[in-house]
């Protein structure tokens, strides 16, 4: 009786799954994490490129300012509700060749670069491996092209 006792003892797997469990849960977790923040990421991109794609729609109007196509770019961020929008840069070149055919006409480039950080995945990847640089802020760069129209 004592023997089949201290052999249970001895076998017991129950520490193995809590020890398992212990090494695989920090790898999920920045799986899983990591997902949702380049998720975020993209999100964003999307809203940038739509943003640009608004600020060159209104740069090719015939009398627009650059201020008009500053106003539709940031009011366009904010309804995509980008949290620091007003960190964003807008670049606008209203005279730039485009080849249309066998000539060439002038175009609008309307470009948004944006400091996009992740909230969550660099404090996760830093449990898993301490000093680690995945996650760090990233600058996200959009650009929207469309020829002038006529003035």
């Amino acid at each position: 009786m004592r023997s089949v006792r201290l052999r249970s003892l001895v076998t017991n797997e129950s520490g193995q799954s809590l020890l398992e469990t212990a090494m695989t849960l920090p790898l999920i977790l920045l799986i899983v994490v990591g997902i949702f923040e380049f998720g975020r990421a993209f999100q964003t991109w999307q809203v940038l490129s739509n943003a640009a794609r608004e600020g060159a729609r209104v740069a090719i109007l015939p009398y627009a300012t650059l201020a008009d196509v500053q106003s539709r770019v940031n009011s366009y961020m904010q309804g995509g509700q980008l949290d620091n929008f007003q960190n964003a840069t807008v670049s606008i070149n209203q005279n730039t060749p485009v080849v249309v055919g066998v000539g060439t006409a002038a175009s609008s480039v309307v470009t948004v670069t944006y400091p996009f950080s992740f909230s969550v995945l660099n404090p996760v990847a830093n449990l898993v491996v301490n000093g680690s640089t995945v996650g760090s802020p990233i600058t996200l760069a959009v650009s929207a092209q469309m020829r002038n129209e006529a003035q």
